[in-house]
C-alpha cells in the first residue's frame, strides 16, 4: 500500500526540528480504498487506539506496511535514531472538533510521529493543515504548511522544539498516526488513556 520508494526520497529537514514531508505516497484510488473500509466505531472526534478497533480490507493493509520493519528500518536510517526495537501505538481519526489541533510539541514519552493523511481534497484557508512552528506562540510563524491529502506523509523527531499544530477545524480529517515510545510502561499507560477516552466519548452524546 505504502511507497516506500517515494517516502524514503523525502528530505530530512533540520529545522526547526528534524522532519520529512512526503508526497505520493498513497494514490488518491487507495486513498479512496482505504476511506471505504475505515472502522465503522470512530463516530466521535478525536484519536483512538488501532488495540479497540477492527482493522479490514484497504485499511487493514495500510496497517500492516506500517507495522512491517520495512518502515521502521527506513525511519530507523532517515533520523538516524533506532527504532527497530521500539514499541509504538497507533491511532485512528476521523473526525475533527474546534478543539483539536493547538499548539504542542508532543510528550517526552515519543521519540517520533508519522502521520499519514488520506482526503481526497482540502481547502486553501489553512485550517486543518498541520503546521511546523518555529516556536509555541504564533501560528503566523511557520517553516511549512503540510494539507492533510491523500499520499502526504509528514514524519518528525520529538524535541524540546518539535512544536506544530493546525487551526481550528470542524468536519471529516482522515489521518493515521503511529508514534514510536520510550518504553513499554510509556504504551500501556497510553492505552490504557485511550480507551477511557474511548468510553467517555461512546457516553457523552453531544461530544
Amino acid at each position: 500500500m505504502i511507497d516506500f520508494n517515494m517516502l524514503n526520497a523525502a528530505r530530512v529537514h533540520t529545522s526547526p526540528y528534524s522532519y520529512l514531508l512526503a508526497d505520493g505516497v498513497l494514490s488518491q484510488e487507495q486513498a479512496a480504498q482505504i476511506r471505504r473500509d475505515y472502522p465503522s466505531e470512530i463516530k466521535k472526534p478525536g484519536f483512538l487506539p488501532l488495540s479497540k478497533l477492527a482493522p479490514r480490507g484497504a485499511f487493514k493493509a495500510l496497517i500492516d506496511d506500517l507495522q512491517s520493519v520495512q518502515l521502521a528500518k527506513l525511519l530507523s536510517d532517515k533520523f538516524d535514531v533506532d527504532l527497530t526495537d521500539k514499541p509504538y501505538i497507533i491511532t485512528v481519526r476521523r473526525l475533527s472538533q474546534r478543539s483539536d489541533g493547538g499548539i504542542h510539541r508532543d510528550s517526552r514519552s515519543k521519540i517520533l510521529t508519522l502521520l499519514v493523511y488520506l482526503n481526497a481534497d482540502w481547502g486553501d484557508d489553512g485550517a486543518g493543515a498541520l503546521r511546523v512552528l518555529n516556536g509555541p506562540d504564533d501560528f503566523e510563524d511557520y517553516e511549512e504548511e503540510v494539507p492533510p491529502v491523500a499520499g502526504n506523509v509528514f514524519a518528525f523527531l520529538r524535541s524540546d522544539d518539535s512544536w506544530h499544530g493546525f487551526l481550528p477545524f470542524t468536519g471529516e480529517r482522515y489521518v493515521v498516526q503511529m508514534a514510536f515510545l520510550t518504553s513499554q510502561e510509556e504504551l500501556d499507560r497510553k492505552e490504557k488513556r485511550g480507551t477511557l477516552q474511548m468510553l467517555l466519548k461512546n457516553l457523552n452524546p453531544f461530544q
